[in-house]
């Protein structure tokens, strides 16, 4: 059971990355088509990352070494925080992308949009980083 839950919740990160990257490209010509496929990838961001959190703490409290050990880990912690942080920084572009649907969007809130989207990958990769030092064994604060 544990390697399907590692399996799900690497799936449903390479599909947030995936999804992430794609809203980028499509920030950069925004035709009518475009934005309801923003919407729709917007909606898998949203639904790999439900699957990512859920999956994780399943993995966390059930299937993996326990939630005792985990939340001892700074790296953990960090990955924790971050994951929150990127998905709280997801609001408003999703926000935006629906209020699209009645109104055109400007080149100013494009900009500010892609900005926080880098921001969002620079968050992942940041979590990726705490990934690889948490299963090392690194920054163990008990």
């Amino acid at each position: 059971m544990s390697v399907l839950f590692a399996f799900l919740h690497h799936a449903a990160a390479f599909t947030l990355v995936a999804a992430l990257a794609a809203e980028l490209v499509l920030l950069k010509d925004l035709s009518a088509a475009a934005v309801r496929t923003l919407r729709a990838i917007d909606a898998i961001y949203g639904a790999s990352a439900g699957v990512l959190l859920a999956v994780g703490l399943l993995r966390v409290f059930y299937f993996e070494k326990g939630a005792a050990y985990y939340f001892q880990s700074a790296p953990f912690l960090a990955k924790l925080a971050l994951f929150i942080a990127v998905g709280l920084a997801s609001i408003y572009p999703t926000v935006t992308f629906r209020r699209w649907a009645s109104a055109p969007p400007d080149a100013a809130k494009v900009r500010a949009l892609r900005a926080l989207i880098h921001a969002q990958l620079a968050g992942v990769v940041l979590i990726l980083l705490c990934a690889a030092l948490m299963a090392r064994g690194i920054g163990f604060i008990g």
